[in-house]
């Protein structure tokens, strides 16, 4: 499947947008342990006492940011393997991927850092069209030849 260069590029992509939602993951481990704001309170005990089982506004946003990545990331990952196996051109292919990860880039980092509206909500829909675009040449590739 690597000898697909479309499959590889894809493979790419999806590789660097996995370890950054690891980061996001982390930043939030960062946040949490900074603000010592614990979601269990084994772990705030750990770090402190009980008090410190606690809310953080910072915390529970970079933990929308990685959860936003979640609900993004894991269907790009499935239209983006199967869009691979349909033939697409390798540049028109790899635009939609470049795409997408700089939208989920730009996305995530007007979250953490709360950029003015409209920055996230414009990378978000930027990083929707090739998925819409993927999805919409999958169901023709298959329709027509299911």
């Amino acid at each position: 499947m690597l000898g697909n260069s479309v499959f590889s590029c894809f493979v790419f992509y999806s590789t660097l947008l996995i370890l950054k939602m690891y980061t996001l993951a982390v930043i939030t481990g960062q946040v949490r342990l900074r603000k010592k704001a614990f979601a269990n309170p084994e772990d705030a005990e750990r770090h402190g006492g009980a008090h410190f089982c606690r809310t953080d506004s910072y915390v529970q946003r970079c933990q929308r940011a990685h959860l936003n990545d979640l609900e993004n990331i894991l269907p790009f990952l499935f239209l983006g393997a199967i869009y691979s196996m349909t033939g697409p051109s390798l540049v028109i292919a790899q635009g939609h991927f470049l795409v997408f990860f700089l939208g989920r880039v730009v996305h995530s980092v007007a979250y953490l850092f709360a950029l003015k509206a409209p920055t996230r909500s414009l990378a978000y829909t930027v990083a929707q069209v090739p998925c819409v675009s993927m999805a919409i040449q999958i169901l023709l590739t298959v329709g027509f030849n299911g």
